[in-house]
C-alpha cells in the first residue's frame, strides 16, 4: 500500500535515470516508493520507464521473481522543454496494469476510463476549467512556444505528426506508412483544403526526427515548425488528423473529433473517429470526464517549490508562472539603467535562459531590453522593471532582495499620465471567469489572514483612541507616482491639512513612510507640525497590522491605499494611484478615461496580484505562483537578506538629498 502514513513500498530499478534524475526519485518517494537495488520479493515491485530500451532488463527480473512491475511515464503536462533538453517532469503516471500508450492490455488509465463513475460534479467542473485554463494559458505537454506568432488563416486541415521510434506509435502498430496513409485521408476528405502537417517539438528541436519532412510533403500540404501555439493551430482547423499524439487529446479539448489512426489512451471513447478502434472500448464519455481521468485521477503530480505532492490546479499555477519566464527571456534581456546591487537579483529573475547582460546602449541582437522604471530616460522604449507589490520582508531601500517585479511593455502602474500594462489587464479583469475570481478571493484572504503587506515588516500597533479612525500614510515625496499621479496637493504635510480639513471630528493617525524614517529618503514632517493636523503619529509600526483597527484610509497614492481595499476599508485618493478610478475608491482627483471598467475588488486583485508581476521562489530557485511567495512570507523563513549591503543602506541614508545619485 502506498499514501499518506503508509510504509514505503520497496521500488527494484535496473534503469539509472531512477537514480539519476533527482525530481523523478523524489516524486516516487512522495509517493511512497522506495527505490532499491538488487533481487526484489514477491512484496516488492519492479519499476521501469514505460516501454523504454531498458524496461525489457525489469521485465526480466519481475518475471523471474514474480514481482510485479509498475510503470513510470511522464504524466501529459509536463514541462516547459522537452526531457531531453534535461528539462524534469512536474507529474507522473505511476501504472501497476500497463502503460497508457499500449492498447495490449488495459492500463490503470483505461481501467479508470471504463469503470470509474466519472458523475461527481464537482469533479468535472474542475475538469472543465482546467482544460479551460490549459487553452487560455497555452500550455500543453510540452510549452516552448510562443503563443504571440502567428498561425495560418483559419480553414486548413491540421496532420500531425510524431518523432519516428516513439513508443506510442510503436505500441499501435504504427509504421511509416500509416502516417502516409493519414495524409492521403487528409487529402481525399478534405478536397481543396490546405494541409497544415505539425512537426514534434522535439523534431524541431534536433532531437529526433519526424516521419515527414519538407523534401516528402508535397501538392498541398505544407510543414509547419515554427514554434506556435497548438491551441492557436486547433482554433483555426476544420480537421485534425493523428496517430497516437498527445495534440489529439488537446484537440479534442479544444473542440475537435479528430481521425486517430492509432490507438491512444483517448480513442475509443466516442470523442474520436477512429481507424483501428480498440474492440473492449465501448463506453461513451464526454470531454470533461476524459480530462478528468486523464489529468486529474490519474497522474501523480509534484509541487517543485513547496517539495509535495498537489493537484493539477497547482500544476498549472506553477507551470504558467514557468512557462511566462521562459517565454519573456527566451531571446535574452539587456538591461539598463540597473544599480550594481539589483543586478544580482535581475540575473536570479530573467537569466535563467540566457544571462542578462548590463549596459546603458542600445541591444545589437535580438535581445530584449529593459530599464528600471525611474530611469526611463537611459532607454525610452524599453520594459520598464520595478518592484512587485508583495515585495519582501524588508524594505526596497535598505536593499533587501525582491520576490516579486513587474515588468511592463506600455508604461508603468504608478504614471496614470499614460496606459500601462496593468491598466489593460484591470480592464480585462471586468470579465473574469468565476475560477478566476475564486483565485482572487482566496489569495485576498491568504494576504489579510497573514498579515501581509509590501514590505512585511513593524511592530504591533500602539492601543489607538476611540473614535472614527482615519489613517493617513506618509509617502516619500520625491516619488515618481507622486510627480506623475498628483495634483495641487504633492506633500505629506499638504496631505494632513486636507484630511484635518475635511474631517474635524476624526481621530486621524499619520504614518510617516518607513524608507523615511529610516532616514533613506526624503519627505519627512516635523513632529510639531504633523501634529498641528493629526491626533497621533506611529511609527514603526506594522501596516497590516494597523489596517484592520481603522475605519479609512486617506492618501496620495500610496501602496497602503490598496492593501486597505483587500481589507473592506474605505479609501480616499487626492492622487491618482494605479488602484483609484476603477469604482473602489473615492477620487477627488479626475481619472483618466481610459479607466470605465467596474473589475470589482477580486478583478483589481487578479490583475495586480496575479497577472502582472513575476514572481522568484527563493528556495527552490524557480519562477513560482504568487500564492508560494504568500507562503514564503507568512512563514518568514529562509527568505533572501542582503547583510553585506547595510553598509552601503546606511550611507545611502546620509545622502537621501541627493538620492537621484545612487537610487535605480
Amino acid at each position: 500500500m502506498t499514501g499518506p502514513g503508509a510504509p514505503a513500498q520497496r521500488l527494484f530499478v535496473y534503469n539509472g535515470g531512477f537514480l539519476t534524475q533527482t525530481r523523478i526519485r523524489r516524486i516516487l518517494e512522495l509517493a511512497g516508493y522506495q527505490i532499491r537495488l538488487g533481487a526484489p520479493g514477491p512484496d516488492d515491485l519492479v519499476g521501469v520507464w514505460g516501454q523504454s530500451a531498458t524496461a525489457p532488463r525489469g521485465e526480466a527480473v519481475a518475471d523471474w521473481r514474480d514481482t510485479p512491475v509498475l510503470r513510470v511515464e511522464d504524466a501529459f503536462l509536463r514541462s516547459v522543454l522537452p526531457g531531453r533538453d534535461g528539462a524534469p517532469p512536474l507529474g507522473l503516471l505511476l501504472d501497476r496494469s500497463g502503460v497508457h500508450f499500449d492498447p495490449a492490455r488495459p492500463s490503470d488509465l483505461e481501467t479508470l476510463l471504463a469503470t470509474h463513475p466519472l458523475d461527481d460534479h464537482a469533479l468535472l467542473e474542475r475538469a472543465r476549467v482546467a482544460a479551460t485554463r490549459l487553452r487560455d494559458l497555452h500550455l500543453s505537454k510540452y510549452c516552448n512556444f510562443d503563443p504571440a506568432l502567428p498561425v495560418p488563416d483559419p480553414g486548413y486541415v491540421l496532420v500531425i505528426d510524431q518523432t519516428q521510434g516513439d513508443a506510442s506509435v510503436t505500441a499501435s502498430g504504427a509504421t511509416l506508412a500509416t502516417f502516409r496513409e493519414m495524409l492521403a485521408f487528409a487529402e481525399i476528405e478534405n478536397p481543396g483544403a490546405r494541409i497544415l502537417i505539425k512537426t514534434h517539438p522535439e523534431t524541431r528541436g534536433g532531437h529526433r526526427p519526424g516521419y515527414f519532412t519538407a523534401e516528402q510533403v508535397a501538392g498541398r500540404a505544407t510543414l509547419i515548425d515554427d514554434p506556435v501555439s497548438p491551441w492557436a493551430l486547433m482554433e483555426g482547423a476544420v480537421a485534425v488528423y493523428t496517430v497516437s499524439s498527445q495534440l489529439g487529446f488537446e484537440a479534442i479539448m479544444a473542440g475537435h473529433k479528430p481521425r486517430v489512426f492509432g490507438q491512444p489512451f483517448y480513442g475509443g471513447w466516442g470523442l474520436t473517429q477512429d481507424e483501428n478502434p480498440v474492440p473492449r472500448r465501448e463506453r461513451t464519455l464526454t470531454r470533461a470526464q476524459l480530462f478528468a481521468a486523464a489529468m486529474i485521477l490519474a497522474p501523480t503530480w509534484y509541487d517543485p517549490c513547496r517539495d509535495r505532492l498537489c493537484t493539477l490546479e497547482q500544476v498549472i499555477d506553477q507551470l504558467a508562472a514557468q512557462t511566462r519566464a521562459w517565454r519573456e527571456d527566451r531571446t535574452g534581456w539587456q538591461a539598463s539603467g540597473m544599480r550594481l546591487w539589483k543586478r544580482p537579483h535581475i540575473q536570479k529573475f530573467f537569466g535563467a535562459v540566457a544571462p542578462v547582460r548590463f549596459a546603458d546602449t542600445p541591444p545589437q541582437d535580438n535581445r530584449r531590453q529593459m530599464v528600471w522604471a525611474s530611469r526611463a530616460e537611459v532607454a525610452h522604449d524599453a520594459v520598464r522593471v520595478e518592484d512587485g507589490f508583495l515585495r519582501s520582508r524588508g524594505l526596497g531601500a535598505a536593499l533587501t532582495p525582491p520576490l516579486s517585479l513587474v515588468c511592463d511593455d506600455l508604461g508603468i502602474y504608478y504614471d496614470p499620465t499614460r496606459e500601462s500594462r496593468l491598466e489593460q489587464l484591470i480592464t480585462a479583469a471586468a470579465n473574469l471567469r468565476p475560477d478566476q475570481i475564486r483565485r482572487a478571493e482566496r489569495l485576498i484572504a491568504r494576504v489579510t489572514d497573514a498579515g501581509l503587506s509590501k514590505y512585511n515588516q513593524g511592530t504591533p500597533p500602539p492601543e489607538l483612541p476611540e473614535g472614527r479612525r482615519i489613517l493617513v500614510p506618509g509617502q516619500v515625496e520625491d516619488d515618481a507616482s507622486i510627480r506623475l499621479g498628483c495634483g495641487d496637493i504633492r506633500t505629506n504635510l499638504a496631505l494632513l491639512e486636507r484630511v484635518r480639513a475635511e474631517n474635524p471630528d476624526a481621530l486621524v493617525i499619520y504614518k510617516p513612510h518607513p524608507d523615511v524614517v529610516a532616514g533613506l529618503r526624503p519627505g519627512a514632517v516635523a513632529p510639531d507640525a504633523a501634529l498641528a493636523h493629526a491626533d497621533l503619529i506611529v511609527t514603526g509600526t506594522d501596516p497590516a497590522a494597523l489596517l484592520p483597527q481603522v475605519d479609512a484610509i486617506w492618501t496620495l497614492t500610496s501602496l497602503l491605499g490598496f492593501e486597505a481595499l483587500l481589507r473592506g476599508r474605505t479609501v480616499t485618493c487626492l492622487g491618482m494611484p494605479f488602484y483609484a478610478g476603477w469604482g473602489l475608491t473615492r477620487d477627488l482627483m479626475p481619472a483618466p478615461d481610459r479607466r470605465q471598467a467596474r473589475p470589482g475588488l477580486a478583478g483589481l486583485v487578479h490583475a495586480t496580484l496575479i497577472g502582472y508581476p513575476r514572481y522568484f521562489d527563493p528556495i527552490s530557485g524557480q519562477p513560482c505562483p504568487v500564492e508560494v511567495v504568500v507562503d514564503r512570507l507568512a512563514s518568514g523563513t529562509d527568505l533572501p537578506r542582503a547583510p553585506g549591503l547595510r553598509v552601503l543602506s546606511k550611507l545611502q541614508g546620509l545622502f537621501a538629498g541627493a538620492a537621484p545619485f545612487w537610487r535605480g
